[in-house]
């Protein structure tokens, strides 16, 4: 999808929190930006570490919580839990897809929604009426 994008990214070497693996850590604080968006293959090991690192550091977390998962109820609900306590905000792709766009009529807003009703919502398998 991003091939550019994803050939760029941090390999990291089975660091279990992202965070803490300095190559990771450092492109992160070297793009100058406080607002951090974050997911993770699951909610409670690859999220929940490095949101609550970077939220302990300064930065403004978003978790997006329908973009992981965790194997069990009770861990997905504990981690979730404690980001949230560390003060990770917890989102979903579609509020934060209108936070980002603010005004569904702008062009960015227009592209925005469109992603919303040709790839978010089928693949969380919801129906909007």
């Amino acid at each position: 999808m991003l091939p550019e994008a994803y050939e760029a990214r941090v390999k990291r070497p089975g660091v279990v929190n992202a965070w803490a693996y300095k190559e990771f850590h450092d492109a992160v604080v070297a793009t100058g930006r406080k607002n951090l968006i974050m997911a993770g293959v699951t909610t409670d090991v690859c999220l929940i570490f490095p949101a609550i690192d970077a939220a302990t550091e300064g930065f403004a977390v978003q978790a997006v919580m329908d973009a992981s998962g965790s194997p069990s109820d009770l861990s997905e609900e504990f981690s979730r839990q404690r980001m949230h306590d560390a003060g990770v905000v917890l989102t979903a792709t579609n509020t934060l897809m209108a936070e980002i766009a603010q005004d569904w009529s702008t062009p960015t807003g227009q592209q925005l929604i469109g992603l919303l009703f040709t790839d978010v919502f089928p693949a969380l398998g919801a129906e909007i009426a």
